[in-house]
């Protein structure tokens, strides 16, 4: 049911506003708005479908924050993934400068990247841990450790006028973690028995029935790897997963070898996780690009970006041998510590297929236990429905069926289905008093839409534009030029075709020559500009479509001079 804001007879104590992340893998972000203040859980960004051409990331429709900037008490982010922190210097441009608060890791990998932006002199970045207790508004928020692919990730406990609220971010229940901190469950219990009004939780695996295997279980797959290998081994995997990286220069100790990294992002990461001690090695111990190409190859690992298939990634460039500083050779070992993210599988096969090219061994999720999710199971989302039990559930992050299966799952642990609200970005909950009790309902929804990042431009890409780039891309374009005489009217030059991707002029000059003659029949004397260039542009679409069966863009330029 929805209702708009005339439809309002009171005021909530609480509104849940998804803007991202909810219907779609990425772009995680929350907004919790109490007494007329907003609390912001994570900022992040979603890399493109195939379908948005030339598109470089999308960001949340904030639109909601960014008219109400003053009423922003603070922004929590979880921990330091993209998809939960990479559009939080987007949204610094607009003017979202409130109090942001993270963990130390996820503080350092936002710092670096806010001084890539220019824009670390305007943050205010704070540094929390699990055991801190804020106080922003009329919000009091606590936080709990969570085991994920990001070492001190945290969840969020928040008490609002309305009752407790908590919000899991991504985790799994990881018993031998590679920190040895596993989610911090006890927490969770305790806060259940005192009686938690809404539970938001990760839904990204819940299509996996059983419990997330273990990080220790990827590690004896490296060391197996790294130990077989006769040659140099190359291992890729996401540059924020510095647990990965970790578990990869412990295996290489054991093993007699030193650990290089390479591509931007990564060495970054790794440069930022060493300063605060979360990698026990120091810059000079790491190879240099030479060093990785000179050294015996039995003394070599490379920690590369690119495990996505990434087109301008390290391991990508390296798989075509396009690498400015390392080239594959045979006896190389490739380890891709990875699973395609979904919509990825095409740039993620083709890097596999490249690698082989390349006459390197290559071990990938197919062929072993090379990864493992930082997402629980449907037994580890099971478990933690059952020890919070809310009086209400929102899954979050995931597709729509992700959402509705990860509802199921809560109906089946007892959680009244009147209370359970599968939404999507922009549909708020609204919980107000009502006979003495707080009783969530949903809210209005919000125009939200996604907000593409091409180049420096934000938002100025919108669906038209990429129904044309789609259009070129599938049949090119052609341009029709026209000069007339300001006075008479009569053609004094042309018309004249210029054609991109439609056809190869040079050996296609009969159909250019009988484009123009179709084009000639329309043009008369004294026909007003604007009213020639339609009948241009039907003439040279009506005549592509006849002769060839395509339909390229076409661009009539009449001129008066």
């Amino acid at each position: 049911m929805e209702q708009t804001n005339n439809q309002q007879t009171q005021q909530p104590l609480l509104r849940v506003v998804p803007l991202g992340g909810l219907g779609e893998i990425g772009k995680n972000m929350m907004v919790l708005e109490a007494e007329g203040k907003l609390l912001i859980i994570d900022v992040g960004l979603m890399f493109p479908s195939s379908d948005m051409l030339g598109i470089d990331v999308v960001i949340p429709d904030a639109e909601y924050v960014l008219e109400r900037l003053d009423d922003v008490v603070g922004i929590i982010l979880t921990h330091g993934h993209e998809d939960h922190i990479g559009a939080l210097p987007y949204l610094m441009e607009e003017g979202l400068t409130a109090p942001t608060y993270a963990t130390s890791l996820t503080r350092g990998l936002l710092e670096s990247k806010l001084s890539e932006y220019k824009l670390l002199g305007h943050a205010q970045l704070h540094t929390i841990t699990s055991e801190d207790k804020l106080e922003l508004g009329p919000f009091v928020v606590e936080f709990f450790h969570t085991c994920h692919s990001f070492p001190d990730s945290v969840g969020v406990s928040v008490s609002t006028p309305a009752g407790r609220v908590i919000h899991t971010s991504d985790y799994k229940l990881d018993p031998t973690p590679n920190d040895n901190k596993p989610t911090e469950v006890d927490k969770l219990q305790r806060w259940g028995e005192e009686g938690v009004l809404l539970l938001m939780s990760d839904s990204t695996n819940v299509e996996e029935k059983n419990s997330t295997p273990s990080e220790k279980m990827v590690e004896k797959t490296l060391d197996a790897a790294i130990g077989a290998a006769q040659g140099r081994v190359i291992i890729t995997t996401f540059a924020s997963n510095v647990g990965r990286v970790k578990q990869v220069m412990n295996v290489a100790r054991r093993h007699g070898r030193r650990v290089g990294v390479t591509g931007r992002s990564m060495v970054n990461n790794v440069k930022t996780a060493i300063k605060l001690g979360y990698l026990d090695i120091t810059e000079s111990d790491l190879l240099s690009p030479s060093e990785m190409e000179t050294l015996p190859p039995s003394q070599v690992v490379i920690v590369a970006t690119g495990s996505q298939g990434e087109p301008t990634s390290a391991m990508v460039r390296m798989s075509m041998g396009e690498h400015r500083q390392i080239t594959l050779r045979e006896g190389d070992t490739v380890v891709l510590s990875a699973a395609p993210i979904p919509g990825n599988e095409e740039y993620f096969n083709r890097t596999v297929d490249n690698l082989f090219r390349q006459g390197v061994d290559v071990l990938y999720h197919e062929l072993g236990d090379v990864h493992v999710s930082g997402h629980g199971g449907q037994e580890d989302y099971r478990h933690i429905l059952e020890i919070v039990h809310p009086q209400h559930f929102i899954p979050v992050h995931g597709e729509y069926r992700h959402l509705v299966l990860h509802g199921r799952l809560a109906a089946n642990v007892e959680i009244d289905p009147d209370k359970i609200f599968v939404i999507e970005d922009g549909q708020t909950v609204e919980f107000l008093p009502e006979n003495g009790q707080v009783v969530g309902k949903l809210g209005y929804r919000l125009p939200v839409s996604q907000v593409l990042v091409d180049g420096s431009g934000v938002g100025d890409i919108g669906n038209i534009v990429l129904r044309d780039r789609r259009h070129l891309g599938q049949d090119g374009f052609i341009v029709c030029i026209v000069a007339l005489d300001e006075y008479d009217g009569e053609v004094i030059f042309g018309p004249e075709i210029i054609s991109r991707g439609f056809v190869y002029m040079r050996e296609n000059e009969d159909l250019i020559r009988r484009a123009e003659d179709a084009v000639e029949k329309v043009l008369k004397k004294q026909t007003p500009r604007r009213v020639l260039e339609g009948k241009v542009k039907d003439a040279l679409s009506t005549f592509c479509q006849r002769e060839l069966d395509r339909r390229p863009m076409v661009i009539p330029v009449v001129l008066e001079v």
